[in-house]
C-alpha cells in the first residue's frame, strides 16, 4: 500500500477516502509545512497531498535525482506555491482541484462586492459597538450595484462565474481583461486592463497567480480607476501591490476594497486594518463543507489514478 502524507487536517470524507486506498499520515498542524518537512516528505512518502502555503521550490528537490515521492496532489486550484517545472524535472507529477472551487469562490467575490459597496462591515461594527442611534436618511450611504459596470481581470472558470452572477443577478455591464477573447453565454466585452480599470465601478481580480501576474494590479491600474470604484481580490494576494493599494485608499483614488487574500498572508498590511472602507475576510473562498469535501475527494482521486497507472484527471505537470 502506498504511503501518503496529508499536510493538514482534512474533512472526514477526504480522510476516509484516502484511508481506504493508502497508508496515510496526517500532520496535526494547520501551519504550512517547513522546507525540512517538505524534503522529508519527498524522501519518505510515495505521495503527498499539500495545500496553500506548503511551498515546493527547486532547492528542495536539488538533493534528489528521483525522489521516492513522485506524486503531489495539491488541495486547491492555485498552484503557484509549487515549482512545477522543477517537479517535472525530477519526475514528480503535480495535480490540482479545479472546478470544485468555482462557484464557492465566485460567491465570496459577490459577498465582498456587496459588503464593500453597501458598507455592511462598517455597519455591523457600528451595531456591535452600541453606536447605532437609529435609521436616518444619510446614514452609511454606499454604492448601488444594480446596473453598474463590473470589470473582471481574468476570465477563466471563476472569472466567468463572477461575471455571470453580475450580469444575470444585478444587470451589470461586464468588461473583462484576458489574454484571449472568451465565448460566453452573456454580453461581455474584452478590453485592455487599463480601459477595464477606468470604466469599471467594481474591479474584480480573478486571474491565476504566478510570476506573470505578480503586481498586475499596481499603482498605475489603481490610478486609472474611478474615485467611487472598489477593488475586489479573490485570486492570489501578490497579484495586487498591497502597498500601492493602501496608498490609493488613503489618497481617495478609489472608494474601497474587498479582500479575501493578502500579499503576505496571513499578515495583513496595518494600513488596511485601520480603514473602515475595506472589507477583510480570512481566505474564505472555498470555505464550505461541501466544497472542501469535493476538493479533498478530487485530490484523492488524482492520487489514486496516478498510482493505478491511469490518466491523472487534473494533472498540471
Amino acid at each position: 500500500m502506498k504511503r501518503v502524507l496529508i499536510s493538514r487536517p482534512m474533512p472526514p470524507r477526504t480522510l476516509a477516502a484516502a484511508e481506504a486506498l493508502f497508508d496515510i499520515e496526517v500532520r496535526d498542524s494547520n501551519k504550512p509545512m517547513s522546507p525540512g518537512e517538505i524534503r522529508a516528505g519527498f524522501a519518505v512518502y510515495d505521495g503527498m497531498m499539500i495545500t496553500l502555503g506548503d511551498t515546493i521550490g527547486s532547492e528542495m528537490l536539488a538533493d534528489f535525482g528521483r525522489p521516492r515521492c513522485k506524486m503531489v496532489a495539491n488541495f486547491g486550484v492555485g498552484y503557484n506555491h509549487i515549482d512545477v517545472a522543477a517537479c517535472a524535472a525530477h519526475g514528480v507529477t503535480v495535480s490540482n482541484t479545479p472546478g470544485a472551487v468555482t462557484d464557492a469562490t465566485a460567491d465570496i467575490a459577490m459577498t465582498l462586492m456587496l459588503m464593500t459597496a453597501r458598507r455592511a462591515g462598517e455597519g455591523e461594527r457600528m451595531v456591535r459597538a452600541g453606536q447605532w442611534e437609529g435609521w436616518h436618511p444619510t446614514q452609511l450611504l454606499g454604492l448601488h450595484l444594480s446596473g453598474k459596470t463590473v470589470g473582471v481581470v481574468g476570465m477563466g472558470r471563476i472569472g466567468q462565474a463572477i461575471a455571470r452572477r453580475c450580469h444575470f443577478g444585478f444587470g451589470m455591464e461586464v468588461l473583462y481583461a484576458n489574454r484571449s477573447e472568451k465565448a460566453v453565454d452573456f454580453p461581455a466585452t474584452q478590453a485592455p486592463l487599463s480601459e477595464v480599470a477606468a470604466r469599471a465601478d467594481v474591479l474584480v481580480v480573478a486571474t491565476p497567480g504566478g510570476d506573470d501576474t505578480h503586481h498586475l494590479i499596481n499603482a498605475d491600474v489603481l490610478a486609472a480607476m474611478q474615485p467611487h470604484a472598489i477593488l475586489v481580490n479573490i485570486a492570489r494576494g501578490n497579484i495586487v501591490d498591497e502597498a500601492a493599494l493602501v496608498t490609493a485608499l488613503q489618497d481617495g483614488q478609489i472608494a474601497g476594497a474587498g479582500l479575501d487574500v493578502y500579499e503576505q498572508e496571513p499578515k495583513v498590511s496595518p494600513g488596511l486594518l485601520k480603514m473602515e472602507n475595506v472589507t477583510l475576510l480570512p481566505h474564505l473562498g472555498t470555505a464550505s463543507q461541501e466544497v472542501r469535501e469535493d476538493m479533498g475527494l478530487m485530490a484523492v482521486e488524482n492520487l489514486r489514478a496516478y498510482f493505478a497507472g491511469d490518466r491523472v484527471p487534473n494533472k498540471v505537470s
